[in-house]
């Protein structure tokens, strides 16, 4: 009868929509948890990158045969890799592999044999089944998910990751490097780490300017639109009338960029401007250190802010606003949500030039 461990001491699982990231850090689990003694027999991999419902099952079937063989020498992982099965899809939802992890399911519950392992990885697995819901409950697991480009202050969290992988190759960006840089990347783990080695290889133990960024990362629509919300702040004319052509250029059309970028812009200025004039408000040196300043007000002076969706005050943005409102008085804010206006009007009633009309917002609120 073998000895059984602590559950939660040998069952590892590393999942996310992150592929990337979920490939880089089960492999780094993976060389740390295969004994160092037990040679080749120290490590069984099982490719859970199925291509069909019974290349799933097979997996599976294969992994409960591999935790149930007692290792040769001083114990053995087993590694069920990069399974793809547990999505939200046909196979995920199929009764044959549904039935097979709960056989499972059952075998990591009863426990497993003395110096057995095992590690799951999980490309973008549905977290609603309740095989997934018993690896929280019994298994240390360590979840990697792409930010939700949908959801608003994704960006902080990006910018969080971005720096710590920044750290580790000794590069420190300037704060409008690093908002540029997270914006271009999308917040993709591949393309983080890509464009990190070669800043790195382009700039090693430096710090990493705006301009740097401009030069070596590509621009991704979201960072022209990041751009030009920045040039419209800091009253850069020729930039931003040149980042309008741009997006248009790629295909955007006039009123998406006017509701999207150039009116919110204008909004938070005006609302942070506000803020900042009633209670005295510093100007932060980064976005960042204006969310804490914002939380110490009360809630009845914050409650007309800009919110993210799960109801707490978008402090980025608002930040990036507070260290531009300066240049602005208020009354040419208020001209420029008034032009705002009369562009929406025109771009939906008439057949004007679209670069045109907002050239002149451009030139109403930066002239």
């Amino acid at each position: 009868m073998p000895v059984l461990r602590t559950k939660t001491a040998v069952i590892h699982a590393v999942a996310g929509s992150d592929e990337a990231a979920v490939k880089r850090q089960a492999a780094e689990l993976a060389t740390k948890l295969t004994p160092a003694d037990a040679g080749d027999f120290g490590l069984e991999i099982i490719d859970g990158a199925a291509d069909n419902v019974e290349a799933a099952a097979t997996a599976i079937r294969s992994a409960i045969a591999a935790l149930q063989t007692l290792p040769f020498f001083g114990g053995k992982l087993v590694w069920l890799k990069s399974v793809n099965f547990m999505a939200d899809d046909v196979k995920g939802k199929s009764a044959t592999v549904l039935e097979s992890l709960e056989e499972l399911a059952a075998v990591l519950q009863s426990g497993l044999p003395n110096d057995v392992t095992f590690l799951l990885s999980a490309i973008n697995p549905d977290k609603r089944r309740s095989f997934y819901k018993l690896l929280g409950k019994i298994a240390d697991v360590l979840v990697l998910d792409e930010p939700d480009l949908n959801r608003s202050g994704w960006e902080e969290n990006a910018a969080e990751i971005v720096r710590k992988e920044a750290k580790k190759r000794r590069l420190l960006f300037d704060d409008e490097a690093l908002e540029l840089f997270v914006l271009s990347t999308g917040g993709d783990s591949r393309a983080v780490t890509n464009e990190l080695e070669k800043l790195a290889l382009y700039k090693p133990n430096g710090e990493i300017s705006a301009s740097e960024v401009r030069e070596l990362v590509p621009v991704s629509r979201a960072a022209i639109i990041f751009e030009l919300g920045n040039a419209l702040a800091q009253r850069d004319v020729s930039r931003a009338l040149r980042l309008v052509r741009d997006l248009l250029d790629q295909g955007e059309t006039a009123i998406g960029i006017l509701l999207a970028t150039i009116l919110p812009t204008i909004r938070n200025l005006l609302l942070v401007k506000d803020v900042m004039e009633r209670y005295r408000l510093p100007r932060p040196h980064a976005p960042f250190a204006f969310i804490s300043t914002l939380n110490r007000l009360s809630a009845e002076a914050t409650q007309h802010l800009p919110r993210k969706k799960d109801g707490g005050i978008n402090g980025y943005v608002l930040g990036i606003g507070a260290m531009n409102a300066h240049r602005f008085t208020t009354e040419k804010l208020v001209r420029g949500m008034e032009a705002c206006l009369e562009a929406n009007l025109q771009l939906v009633t008439t057949q004007l030039d679209q670069q045109l009309v907002l050239t002149e917002v451009v030139a109403k609120l930066l002239a």
